[in-house]
């Protein structure tokens, strides 16, 4: 995978830190994920929506999922100034990078458990 979607070097320094407990987080970040995705489907209002982008942002930021959390970034932006015309856009776009990212922790956890 590119590094237009992941820093690993974020990745190498997580594993360093964490040790035993890296596989613990990859499974935790991906759970977490599916969470925030359906909150920003669901969200009602824009501070909802703003909320949701914020939160995906940091945890995909921590992880070093880089192209995801700039896309976060860019759709917590433009709610913050209410420019909400082509929003999904936006959104399409989140599902489609958090699709890379999965299936590159995915690969991460295979990679993890078989050593």
């Amino acid at each position: 995978m590119t590094d237009k979607h992941i820093d690993h070097k974020v990745l190498s320094d997580l594993q360093e830190v964490m040790e035993d407990d890296y596989l613990q987080l990859v499974e935790t970040f991906l759970e977490d994920s599916e969470r925030r995705l359906s909150e920003l489907h669901k969200a009602k209002n824009a501070d909802e929506l703003g909320m949701a982008a914020h939160s995906f942002k940091g945890s995909s930021s921590n992880m070093g999922a880089v192209g995801l959390a700039h896309l976060c970034q860019q759709l917590e932006e433009r709610v913050k100034v209410r420019q909400l015309y082509g929003i999904e856009d936006l959104i399409n776009q989140i599902d489609q990078e958090y699709v890379e990212v999965k299936c590159f922790y995915r690969g991460e956890r295979e990679r993890v458990s078989a050593n």
